[in-house]
């Protein structure tokens, strides 16, 4: 396959990536959504990718979106920003391109770009961490993105808080509607939260600390060779340098060796990976 195209999925905005066979950007390209309609927003979607088939020929086209489609139903679950949401989109964009579209979901795209060529290149298995308006997480073993019976591995942000102290418990309510998910202490919001009510050294403090049991808990369960942290919050240095050595606090092995580091391909990490679901 000479080039793949990438398709980011936003709550407010389409990007599209077209790669040529070497995994180099031919072109980017970001466009919003003309309103929530359905119908408006999927023709906007169909007509990002055809602009962006222009660059190339026979081009394999790979999506990433919040959430995951239901394997049963067709329907994109979970993904409740975007008008797509509840919506047979599978069926609706394959049916109008004329050919077969990958689906995962966009933390899963972030974890496959940077295990492929970014900043996890090499690894075995790969946990990718967005950290931004949410906690998303992808997994990648050998090159490949592991999705589960649902369509929902690496999902840690919807996880409880581990070892949950006195004065976090039960914890915030979280979007998906159940208390005190790990999203609701390590995400920015949360940790915004935390900075108006005590001040930027405390609240990174505490965000480190709780991000440290987050890991840990992947740790304990996947023990990934790396861990990448992508996201408006991997710009704190705090994560790579506070975080390493407080996960022997929280760990089984009793002295963990696992790398987290920064994302190296930034925002681009999702549409990049989406393109990624095919092979090169």
């Amino acid at each position: 396959m000479a080039s793949r195209l990438g398709v980011d999925v936003g709550g407010t905005k389409i990007e599209v990536v077209v790669l040529d066979a070497t995994g180099a950007e031919r072109m980017r390209r970001r466009t919003h959504y003309p309103s929530r309609d359905y119908q408006a927003a999927l023709d906007c979607l169909v007509d990002s990718i055809r602009v962006a088939e222009d660059q190339c020929e026979q081009c394999a086209i790979g999506v990433g979106l919040p959430g995951f489609i239901d394997r049963e139903t067709g329907l994109l679950e979970n993904a409740f920003n975007t008008p797509y949401n509840k919506r047979p989109l599978r069926r609706d964009l394959e049916k109008t391109l004329g050919k077969e579209v990958r689906f995962a979901n966009d933390a899963n795209c972030f974890a496959l770009s940077e295990a492929v060529d970014g900043a996890a290149r090499g690894a075995r298995v790969v946990f990718g961490a967005i950290l931004g308006t949410g906690a998303g997480g992808g997994l990648v073993v050998n090159g490949q993105v592991i999705e589960g019976r649902h369509g929902t591995a690496g999902e840690w942000g919807h996880t409880p808080l581990p070892w949950m102290r006195e004065d976090e418990y039960p914890g915030p309510r979280c979007n998906c509607g159940r208390i005190g998910c790990i999203e609701q202490f390590v995400s920015g919001p949360a940790k915004n939260r935390e900075r108006d009510a005590m001040g930027e050294e405390a609240a990174m403090t505490r965000f480190v600390d709780r991000l440290a049991r987050a890991f840990a808990m992947m740790i304990n369960i996947v023990d990934p060779d790396v861990i990448v942290v992508g996201g408006g919050m991997s710009k704190h240095d705090e994560i790579y340098t506070q975080v390493p050595p407080l996960l022997r606090k929280y760990t089984y092995h009793p002295d963990p060796r696992t790398p987290v580091v920064r994302a190296s391909h930034g925002d681009a990490s999702g549409v990049r990976g989406a393109a990624m679901l095919w092979p090169a």
